[in-house]
C-alpha cells in the first residue's frame, strides 16, 4: 500500500481557505503520488480550535466533509482518511475524523475519545466512546486523533482487533514534536503494525505546530518524515512482513493477561 500524509498548514478560523487549500493538496497529491490512501490532519478546516463562537465552525454531522471528499476519493479512486473536523451530531460537539473508500463509501467514522484537557478540549468537545476498525483494499486499520496516542491501551485495543494500520491525524505543537516522533514509533513496534501519522504545521490561535508527519514501518523503522513546514510525504508499506514479524516475536502469544490491572 502507497500511503501520502498531506501536512496542511491551516489558517486559524478560516474554513474556506482550508477547504480550497485542501482540495487542491489531494488532488495533486492523487495525480503526483499516485497513493492508495491519503491522509489529512487533525481539524485542519478551522486550526486546533476556535473557543469562541465554535459552533459557528461546525458541521452538521460532517455534511461538507462527506460531499467534498467522498467525491474526491471516488473521481481519484483513492482511499482518504479526511482528517478531523469539530463537528455537530446527537445533541453536541464532537472532533470527528471520517475515512473514505476508493468508491467514495464512508467506510469509518470516528469521534476522538481522549480530550486534551492542558487546553481545555473537554469544556468545548464531547468525548467519543467507540472503538472503530475498517478495511480498506482488505487491509484492517484502525484510526485514532492526537492526544488518543498517549493511550497504549486504546492503541492495544485496536491491535488486538488484528488491525495492520493505524491511521492517526494530529495537531501536534511544535515544543513537544519529540514526544510524537518517540509516541508513534513505539506504537508501531509493540503493536507489530504500520502507522500513518499526519500532523499539522504553522500557526494557530498562537500555537505553534510542529509538523513531522511520519509513516512507519512494524520494525519502527520511519519509511518518510515531513520538517516543519507544509509538504506531503509518501511511503511504500510491504504488509507481508506483519506476518513474519509477528511470527518471529510473538508478543500477542506471549502476552500475561491474568496478571495485568488495566
Amino acid at each position: 500500500m502507497r500511503i501520502s500524509c498531506v501536512q496542511l498548514d491551516m489558517e486559524f478560523c478560516n474554513v474556506e481557505r482550508n477547504y480550497k487549500k485542501a482540495e487542491e493538496l489531494i488532488t495533486s497529491t492523487a495525480r503526483n503520488e499516485n497513493p492508495d490512501l491519503i491522509v489529512l490532519p487533525e481539524t485542519w478546516s478551522t486550526g486546533y480550535f476556535p473557543r469562541e463562537d465554535l459552533e459557528k465552525y461546525c458541521e452538521d454531522d460532517c455534511s461538507r466533509v462527506k460531499s467534498v471528499f467522498s467525491a474526491l476519493a471516488r473521481d481519484y479512486g483513492v482511499n482518504i482518511a479526511a482528517g478531523s473536523v469539530a463537528n455537530i451530531k446527537n445533541g453536541g460537539i464532537f472532533n470527528t475524523a471520517c475515512v473514505f473508500d476508493r468508491d467514495g463509501r464512508l467506510v469509518a467514522e470516528y469521534d476522538k475519545t481522549h480530550l486534551f484537557t492542558p487546553m481545555d478540549e473537554h469544556k468545548y468537545f464531547n468525548f467519543g466512546s467507540n472503538v472503530v476498525t475498517f478495511e480498506l483494499d482488505g487491509k484492517k486499520c484502525g484510526i485514532v486523533i492526537c492526544y488518543d496516542i498517549r493511550f497504549p491501551e486504546l492503541i492495544r485495543t485496536l491491535a488486538l482487533e488484528k488491525i495492520e494500520l493505524l491511521i492517526m491525524s494530529s495537531q501536534w505543537p511544535d515544543k513537544r514534536v519529540n514526544h510524537l516522533q518517540v509516541l508513534t514509533q513505539a506504537r508501531a513496534i509493540e503493536n507489530q503494525m504500520f502507522v500513518a501519522c499526519c500532523n499539522s504545521c504553522g500557526t494557530a490561535d498562537g500555537a505553534v505546530f510542529g509538523g513531522s508527519s511520519q509513516i512507519i514501518d512494524p520494525w519502527g523503522k520511519v519509511l518518510a518524515r515531513a520538517g516543519e513546514k507544509e509538504e506531503v510525504i509518501t511511503a511504500d508499506c510491504d504488509f507481508d512482513i506483519i506476518k513474519e514479524i509477528r511470527n518471529s516475536i510473538n508478543v500477542f502469544h506471549d502476552r500475561r493477561t491474568e496478571i495485568y490491572r488495566i
